[in-house]
């Protein structure tokens, strides 16, 4: 028997929890190490902020529409890890009175997830001393996290997998080089990493786990839930983009004509869906693990669904 299907589930959380001990980081010694943001350098790479698919801007723009979608990376992600934290402490009462490798691997997710809100937090705050006044973020994170909650739980973790997932694909397009890229957005990109990369997994096992107790009439119901977390996700998105847009054109310094302005929120929005969406969705782990608990028909559901998001 091949060696890598003998690594049970109980296995996979018990090596996360060693990675976890491992990889544990500080916010400030370890990440900020008392830096700031350089205006003249880009905060996002440009495989995530589409900076060249910009063409009506120049080179100096480009880097602020970077720098831009950089302070929403750190807003966003405050919004997704507020519900994320939730469900994980919710899933960890199946295990109080059980497997307590499982609920010490999901309490050090738990506790990860706070600092990461708290490092996104820090984030914001450095950005702002740094860019022109005027940006927004008006999306309350509790808010989003209740009706997030009020969907199944199979749906929502499905949600989470893909935004854990989708943060290895960031930190990988971080590490390019590149001499223009914010050396400290770099550090969070990896630091993120270190520790979402473990999230995943766990994502991976409690979703497979919470699978395997639904029936298919409640699973085909989970499956339009799941749909409908991702377009709400993109709702908010369409907001953000709106403003960052509007922040862009205020704050820049030149005007922006009534024939370009959409353009650029266009190109935001798309930025933005890629960044948060479809990054995910594509990433090989979480259309092998979807596809091993859906059907066909479901499939085909979803990305019905995810077609009209481009």
């Amino acid at each position: 028997m091949n060696a890598i299907n003998t690594i049970t589930a109980g296995d996979r959380y018990e090596r996360t929890i060693e990675t976890s001990k491992r990889v544990r980081w500080d916010i400030e010694k370890d990440v900020i190490r008392g830096r700031r943001f350089n205006a003249a350098q880009k905060f996002l790479p440009d495989g995530l902020s589409l900076a060249n698919e910009f063409t009506t801007l120049s080179a100096d723009e480009k880097r602020f529409v970077s720098q831009i979608q950089g302070r929403t990376y750190a807003n966003i992600f405050g919004l997704v890890e507020r519900f994320i934290n939730a469900k994980v402490l919710e899933l960890s009462h199946d295990h109080w009175f059980g497997d307590q490798v499982a609920l010490e691997a999901l309490v050090r997710f738990s506790d990860e997830e706070l600092k990461h809100q708290a490092l996104f937090r820090r984030i914001d705050a450095i950005i702002g001393d740094t860019l022109p006044g005027g940006y927004r973020f008006d999306i309350d994170p509790n808010g989003v996290a209740r009706a997030v909650l009020g969907k199944s739980t199979w749906a929502v973790l499905g949600l989470t997998l893909d935004i854990e997932l989708f943060t290895q694909l960031h930190y990988r397009q971080s590490i390019d080089p590149d001499a223009e890229l914010s050396e400290l957005f770099k550090d969070v990109f990896l630091y993120h990493w270190r520790e979402e990369s473990q999230h995943a997994i766990l994502d991976e096992l409690e979703w497979v786990r919470v699978d395997a107790t639904l029936t298919a009439e409640q699973r085909d119901r989970a499956v339009d839930e799941l749909i409908e977390l991702v377009v709400a996700v993109d709702g908010v998105l369409q907001i953000q983009a709106k403003a960052d847009a509007t922040y862009f054109a205020a704050a820049y310094g030149r005007a922006v004509g009534d024939d370009e302005a959409p353009i650029i929120e266009s190109l935001f929005l798309k930025a933005y869906r890629w960044q948060y969406i479809h990054s995910g969705v594509k990433h090989p782990q979480f259309v092998k693990v979807l596809s091993s608990l859906i059907t066909e028909e479901q499939e085909q559901r979803i990305r019905a669904a995810l077609a009209k998001l481009h």
